[in-house]
């Protein structure tokens, strides 16, 4: 079969390299000028750098596989990472689970709490049974309103703004449960993943793999809609680069966008499948990468469990992987999701910077501003899904009303969060669901996930 895929990040070249593999045609079309999506890149000091930051840990068993099957496994470095908290005008260690014992701004008591149903959340495998229920309200109750005020309560606001009392605990179980799976066993510090030629070059090596193996990726493509023949999706109408506008015939149509764009390129989809796709709500990424002359701190990432800070995350690229590599400056990416109706959401690359310095003294009292030699300012629509209760439930289906039309984007990720492992997965789970619905057999199996219960681990979907 022939198939367009809407969307050039990791989902749907994941995708196009899936459906090449079982033997089948593939056009991908993108609309920026570019590659990856979210894990697209931009030069710092002659080397490529993620505009929004990236790793892995070593349960993205799917990731790992996909920069294998490139050939570039010798580039994909496992490196020790040390992570911190600032809390209360002090940076606390948290690398291990020695160091929540350290951790004196709560009781010893609470330490122990929050210990204890840490390690029960993780080995916890029904997800499920937390559905119904917000991690406001399930969090203080276990680990006691101390703990949660301390460290959980101030992450959800930084994370989610005004819908952090919204968030299904499921989310939060997630998140727990995939992070210690990378630490295994023993629960030590952790060791993070990262191709050292960057996540642009792995998926710059896959758009070539693709065309090398017969498929076609266009760049710079704008998809107008999807083209119907009674009731069916058979095509798309595209306007390529520096071309008019064309009808492109396919079997079958793959979209990887987010669900609101989806829905205004096929308003034919019934009003409560549209409905699933529009009451979705999504929080943007707003990212400040600094160059610095010297590092700022020693932590790799930063979680800011402070009100009086305005962004959520320092994450130091350079105190994972050495300045070197950018010609001797230190990266600092400074990280918010917002709404879209947040004023930091609006302020142009200068305004977020003066708002942002006053907090970098605060991580560093030596912090001065001659110290920034540049500073990079990204922008994503589309970063964050809002998970809430009972979120499983009103996750839209991969097939989609109409025949020959399909969806897979990060909203359909779960109980895991986004990110470019699980939408690689759930790319190549949507193809092999396609290639079933129209009687053709797959072969090769999946990387085993780590949650086995999850929405795209599950073949049924």
């Amino acid at each position: 079969m022939k198939v367009g895929v809407i969307g050039g990040g990791a989902a749907g070249l994941a995708a196009a390299f899936e459906l090449l593999r079982q033997g089948h045609e593939v056009e991908v079309f993108e609309r920026a000028p570019f590659l990856g999506g979210q894990a697209s890149t931009f030069d710092v000091g002659g080397a490529r750098l993620e505009k929004g930051y990236h790793h892995l840990f070593t349960s993205d068993v799917d990731m790992a596989w996909l920069i294998n099957e490139l050939g570039l496994g010798d580039k994909l470095a496992w490196i020790p990472s040390k992570v911190g908290l600032f809390h209360k005008g002090r940076i606390w260690n948290f690398s291990t689970p020695k160091d929540l014992l350290k951790f004196s701004a709560i009781s010893l008591i609470d330490r122990f709490r929050l210990g204890l149903v840490t390690l029960y959340l993780r080995r916890r495998r029904n997800w499920r049974g937390l559905e119904n229920v917000t991690a406001a309200k399930w969090l203080p109750r276990w680990v006691g309103k101390r703990g949660y005020e301390a460290i959980w309560e101030p992450l959800l606001r930084g994370k989610f703004g005004q819908h952090y009392n919204e968030i299904g605990m499921t989310w939060f179980w997630g998140k727990i449960a995939l992070r210690l799976a990378s630490r295994g066993k023993s629960l030590g510090g952790e060791r993070l993943g990262y191709p050292t030629g960057s996540f642009g070059e792995v998926f710059d090596t896959l758009g070539e793999q693709i065309r090398e193996l017969g498929g076609e990726v266009h760049t710079g493509a704008n998809v107008l809609n999807v083209a119907m023949t009674d009731g069916k999706a058979t095509g798309l109408e595209v306007q390529l680069a520096g071309e008019e506008p064309s009808t492109r015939h396919f079997d079958a149509v793959l979209a990887t966008t987010p669900s609101w764009v989806f829905a205004s390129l096929a308003p034919e989809l019934p009003p409560s499948y549209q409905e699933q796709l529009t009451s979705t709500t999504y929080l943007a990424a707003v990212m400040m990468v600094l160059e610095l002359d010297r590092p700022l701190t020693s932590t790799y990432w930063m979680s800011i469990a402070d009100s009086e800070v305005p962004f959520v995350a320092a994450i130091e690229h350079t105190n994972f992987m050495p300045p070197e590599h950018y010609g001797g400056s230190h990266l600092l990416y400074l990280a918010n999701y917002l709404d879209k109706d947040n004023p930091m959401y609006h302020m142009n690359h200068d305004e977020l910077l003066e708002h942002y310095l006053p907090s970098l003294k605060r991580l560093n009292p030596d912090f001065d501003a001659s110290w920034i030699k540049s500073s990079h300012y990204h922008r994503e629509e589309a970063a964050q899904p809002v998970n809430g209760t009972g979120y499983a439930s009103r996750i839209p289906a991969h097939k989609t009303p109409i025949e020959g039309l399909y969806l897979a984007n990060t909203t359909q990720i779960f109980p895991e969060d986004r990110g470019t492992n699980y939408s690689v997965r759930l790319g190549r789970k949507a193809v092999r669901l396609l290639l079933a619905d129209y009687g053709h057999s797959v072969t090769g199996e999946l990387p085993e996930p780590v949650i086995k219960d999850s929405i795209t681990s599950a073949m049924e979907w």
